[in-house]
């Protein structure tokens, strides 16, 4: 394994991953931050297979990352081109391959019981279980990053790609956000991460 790979995992991960990447046809590669993505997985015209990770993740979100991608992986080899991309047949693959890893040795144990709860049905990005979601931030480096419930009701926020809301009432899980320009409403999970104006 590639030692800039070993430097993004927790280090009682790294014998396992060794084992999972075995197949000579899959490539990993660390990239720089990507807003909308954690990671991906695609199949390359010369029939080879490439997994991209960001590398700005702690080591525990990267690794759960790196085992989605590699679910796709084998989810793609084992029930062909045809089936759902976040489908049963991945959701199977991911929970077999992440088993080994949920134990004290790798994950902190604040983490177990909210892993264990979110892989009887994972989603397609951990960061639509919120309570997960916030739990893996804390072990980020500090920055100055701002969540959506944290701003007062009626503030107005910039997403990094410029747009700008003004945060509404919460519904159950989410919250109602206006955009300024369009007068528009959407929803946004508690942990999105926000740039306050100040006004």
């Amino acid at each position: 394994m590639d030692d800039t790979l070993k430097n993004h995992l927790p280090e009682n991960a790294i014998h396992h991953v060794c084992q999972l990447l075995t197949e000579e046809h899959l490539t990993i590669k660390v990239t720089g931050e990507r807003k909308t993505k954690h990671g991906d997985y695609r199949r390359l015209p010369n029939g080879k297979h490439q997994i991209t990770i960001n590398g700005n993740l702690n080591p525990y979100r990267f690794l759960i990352t790196l085992i989605h991608e590699i679910a796709h992986f084998e989810a793609f080899k084992n029930y062909g081109k045809s089936i759902k991309p976040h489908g049963i047949e991945w959701k199977r693959t991911f929970k077999q391959l992440m088993l080994p890893f949920l134990n004290p040795s790798i994950f902190p144990a604040e983490l177990l019981p909210l892993l264990a709860k979110h892989f009887k049905n994972p989603k397609a990005s951990s960061d639509t279980d919120v309570t997960l979601s916030l739990a893996l931030k804390q072990f980020d480096e500090p920055n100055d990053k701002t969540y959506i419930f944290e701003i007062p009701f009626g503030s107005t926020f910039k997403l990094y790609n410029g747009r700008v809301f003004k945060k509404g009432n919460k519904r159950v899980k989410r919250y109602e956000c206006v955009e300024v320009t369009t007068g528009r409403l959407y929803l946004f999970n508690p942990n999105a991460e926000v740039e306050l104006i100040n006004s």
